[in-house]
């Protein structure tokens, strides 16, 4: 199992640029962005704003977006002083080009990949980096995998439930390259972590898309089978786990 600190690699990758060794730790994906003072830095899908005030923090220039209006309404509460922004990432342009795109634990809600890579080839400068980490193929196959048998044992399509989009490697690394990319990362993390809500928890954060249009009563009875069913797989010692997996890529607007 692949860790994913790849703190050594990335130092290769961007030397000569710095941030402080306490916020790598936190998030390594951001040892990998290593955003310099003064560079201007697109966050699509930044959310709360945390991780675009970490950028700010070294000196950058981060410019933050976010489809959600309460996110951004509840990031400018919180960083008043930050440049964010109500946008979607699928039609997003700038006039004025930025030196780096960083994205967060967002893209795998975007299913129309092709339009957001061809959103953040346009915001970069020739020679510019796009560097993300997302959930990739396999996250959370198990706890998927046995919503979609119970669906379909009961009737109920699958068609349609899945809201995510999860690119194995491959998939994602060629839709880059034919969108004038030259990838120099791509890297596939299997992380089987703890999760103290358990199974019960993940299925009704998600019940929205997985059980649309069917009543509480049934989604309740296909929550305990899909629970019954992952246990063997998903608890240890009493402790429930995610087998998640996550993409990090850094590719380079040739």
């Amino acid at each position: 199992m692949n860790n994913g600190h790849s703190f050594d690699q990335a130092n290769e990758l961007w030397s000569g640029h710095s941030i402080p060794f306490t916020t790598l730790q936190e998030t390594p994906i951001l040892s990998l962005l290593q955003p310099s003072h003064g560079e201007r830095i697109l966050d699509v899908g930044c959310g709360n704003g945390d991780l675009t005030a970490k950028i700010a923090a070294v000196g950058a220039l981060p410019t933050g977006i976010d489809f959600s209006e309460e996110t951004i309404r509840q990031a400018k509460l919180k960083y008043p002083d930050m440049n964010i922004q109500v946008e979607n990432a699928c039609h997003y342009r700038t006039e004025e080009p930025f030196d780096a795109v960083f994205s967060h634990a967002v893209l795998h809600w975007i299913q129309d990949a092709p339009a957001v890579i061809q959103s953040i080839q346009l915001a970069l400068k020739t020679g510019g980096r796009f560097v993300a980490e997302f959930a990739a193929n396999g996250n959370t196959a198990i706890l998927i995998t046995a919503v979609r048998e119970e669906l379909n044992a009961r009737g109920y399509g699958w068609e349609g439930r899945n809201p995510w989009y999860h690119p194995t490697i491959g998939e994602y690394a060629n839709l880059l390259e034919q969108n004038g990319f030259r990838v120099s990362l791509a890297q596939h993390v299997d992380q089987f972590t703890s999760f103290k809500p358990g199974a019960r928890k993940w299925l009704t954060s998600f019940a929205e898309y997985l059980f649309s249009g069917i009543t509480p009563a049934v989604q309740d009875v296909i929550m305990e089978a899909v629970e019954k069913k992952v246990q063997p797989q998903l608890m240890r010692d009493g402790q429930w786990y995610l087998d998640r997996s996550r993409l990090r890529v850094v590719a380079v607007k040739e």
